[in-house]
């Protein structure tokens, strides 16, 4: 007789072993007919799953975020079934969850095209119309893998004798596709509404290069046509916002064939570049960081004594003299340590807070790269902090102040924060894990902030906490993060004078705000559209004069501002000056400042915001005042 708790602490007692469904049932019609799937005892679960003894249950509906992620895993399986249906000689690979949708990856003789990708959507509407019951299973390892290979389903095959030996082996049948999966599923392919393939990309099996090549059709599904219609118009506006569209016609920066993932800034780019390098460097120096430059290129015995080259040898570019093999820097944190190495440091000296802006360079797969947003050539705004592990706290929930400090000031108020655990590949003991992972969770919980767990994800030298922001498309950025790490600074030799007079490993937190700039550049890009605010503008403002005769005034207005660090430029061409308005409003300056002979006789400006507005008659004093009066307070807001 199985009690059910439900989440508002009302029980069910049933007198037999009872379904997810029935329980719905049990609750009533409406709730039943919205099902898709359950929680028992906060396990996600089929609606048919047996639940024989007491146990805590919750019915996911597609309004539950589990429920979403439910609806898009199915609609992954009828994709692939309306592939096979379509296709019969393509081979199904995997076919994940992602942010707002899902994909799939197929072995396929030929490239897909548009037109595949309109038929294969066109046969997933009819197959979720027939509403097939979807049916799981579990089998035996050797039964699932003679069955795909039967199917002619290679890579099924391949991916089960993967598995480890113990764990069930669960197939999903609908009509007539069969899918290796762990589930769970809606109950039938009729809760399948709102979906719709977005494109397809290559992608190797196994995100190994070495790998054979596959095809990859991207799609998303959502709880309802609104919610789908919704999500596309986001799509459409990030397409406007692409800072790839936006560096070209801005003039900010370029990548081509000949340097793949390496970026050409140009002038004004680089102006943003360097505003925000200053801006960050600033920042550190407030909070005690001490600024270094490392070597780009680095002996290979370093590498293999942190740890990074058995981790990321593929990823790591190589160069030889001397008959001596050299890596060209993939990260920052070994040489930092050797800098702290080349003094005796004393618990007095700690902690030492080390910043580089360090120019990193891994060898990314080249189907991977994407404009600013994955790029081979980067620079983060990286730094580590030597420390005893009574200071860990502070100094977390120190990085942490200047974390949020630091967004806000770029215009972002929405973070989300994940805590990563230990990853199966690791190195450092289980001790060293537990007090790492402990020293993360106490100081989120000291600060009073809300995270979710990951369990698995953090680094291979110790956990981590990660910061992402929210921008004004509802994307989610993963950018800043802290890393406590034991492992490495032992493993490197560094020590300190402990107050007892004993030698000491130091406790070594990786830490980064921004992650890289090259990256970070691109989001803001997109989060502003290009109307980048005043204090990150490359161009701040345009003075423009109307006719010949106030050229030299429009001058004299250009050279007052920019004798106060201002970016101002002067059109003097001899132009309409609706023409100059409009180019100038198109590269996305965010003030125009006209004159006239009115203006020249006041000694005035005529100012024009970005948007179109006009903002009335001001003197150069008054022009001065205000810029300075925005440049220091810095908050912004995108415009969504």
């Amino acid at each position: 007789m199985p009690k059910i708790t439900l989440p508002d602490g009302k029980q069910l007692v049933f007198e037999h072993p009872v379904t997810v469904k029935e329980v719905a049932e049990a609750i009533g019609p409406g709730l039943a007919k919205a099902a898709l799937a359950g929680r028992v005892n906060g396990r996600l679960v089929d609606l048919s799953f047996v639940i024989e003894r007491d146990a805590a249950v919750e019915i996911v509906t597609p309004r539950d975020e589990a429920g979403l992620e439910v609806i898009r895993h199915s609609t992954a399986h009828l994709l692939a079934q309306a592939v096979k249906e379509l296709y019969p000689q393509a081979q199904v690979t995997i076919g994940p969850v992602i942010e707002d949708g899902f994909y799939y990856d197929f072995a396929f003789e030929r490239p897909f095209t548009t037109e595949d990708l309109e038929k294969i959507e066109g046969k997933m509407k009819e197959l979720a119309k027939a509403a097939f019951p979807v049916e799981r299973r579990v089998v035996p390892r050797q039964e699932a893998i003679e069955f795909f290979r039967r199917q002619g389903e290679e890579y099924k095959a391949r991916i089960i004798e993967e598995i480890p030996e113990g764990e069930e082996i669960s197939l999903y049948t609908q009509g007539s596709f069969t899918d290796l999966c762990r589930g769970p599923h809606v109950p039938n392919t009729g809760k399948l509404k709102a979906f719709k393939l977005t494109k397809v990309a290559g992608a190797y099996w196994r995100g190994d290069a070495r790998n054979e090549m596959l095809q990859r059709i991207y799609g998303t599904a959502w709880a309802d046509e609104e919610q789908l219609q919704a999500y596309l118009r986001r799509l459409e506006e990030a397409e406007k916002r692409d800072h790839r569209r936006l560096g070209k016609q801005l003039d900010l920066f370029h990548i081509q064939e000949e340097a793949p993932g390496m970026v050409f800034w140009h002038a004004k780019g680089w102006r943003i570049y360097q505003t925000i390098e200053q801006y960050i460097r600033d920042k550190l120096r407030q909070h005690g960081y001490q600024e270094v430059k490392t070597p780009q290129i680095v002996d290979r015995s370093l590498w293999e004594k942190s740890g990074h080259w058995d981790k990321f040898g593929e990823l790591i570019f190589t160069t030889r003299a001397e008959n001596r093999e050299y890596a060209i820097k993939p990260m920052n944190c070994p040489c930092h340590v050797q800098i702290y190495n080349q003094s005796l440091r004393s618990y007095r000296d700690l902690p030492l807070r080390l910043a580089e802006f360090g120019s990193c360079h891994r060898n990314e797969p080249s189907g991977t790269l994407h404009g600013l947003l994955r790029v081979r050539g980067f620079v983060q705004d990286d730094a580590h902090i030597f420390c005893t592990e009574a200071q860990v706290q502070d100094e977390v929930a120190s990085f942490i102040e200047l974390l949020f400090a630091v967004y806000r000031d770029f215009g972002f108020d929405d973070v989300r924060i994940k805590l990563s655990t230990r990853p199966p590949n690791r190195v450092g003991s289980d001790e060293i894990w537990d007090k790492a992972e402990q020293a993360l969770e106490e100081a989120l919980n000291r600060k009073g902030l809300a995270f979710d767990l990951q369990p698995g994800e953090g680094a291979f030298y110790g956990p981590k906490i990660e910061f992402a922001l929210k921008d004004c498309l509802g994307r989610v950025w993963q950018l800043g993060t802290i890393q406590v790490d034991f492992s490495m600074p032992q493993r490197l030799g560094a020590v300190y004078i402990a107050e007892d007079g004993s030698r000491r490993t130091p406790v070594m937190l990786h830490r980064a705000i921004l992650g890289s700039l090259e990256r970070f550049i691109g989001i803001l890009l997109e989060h502003y559209a290009g109307l980048l605010p005043l204090w990150l503008a490359p161009v701040q403002a345009v003075v423009l004069n109307i006719t010949d005769h106030q050229r030299g005034y429009a001058k004299e207005v250009q050279d007052a501002m920019v004798a106060q660090g201002f970016r101002v430029e002067a059109d003097l061409r001899n132009e309409k000056i609706g023409y100059k308005i409009r180019e100038h409003s198109m590269q996305r300056v965010p003030y125009l400042l006209i004159v006239g002979d009115k203006e020249m006789a006041g000694r005035q400006v005529m100012v024009r915001s970005q948007q179109g507005e006009n903002l009335g008659l001001m003197s150069i004093e008054a022009v001065l005042a205000w810029f300075a009066e925005q440049t220091t307070t810095k908050r912004a807001k995108a415009l969504a």
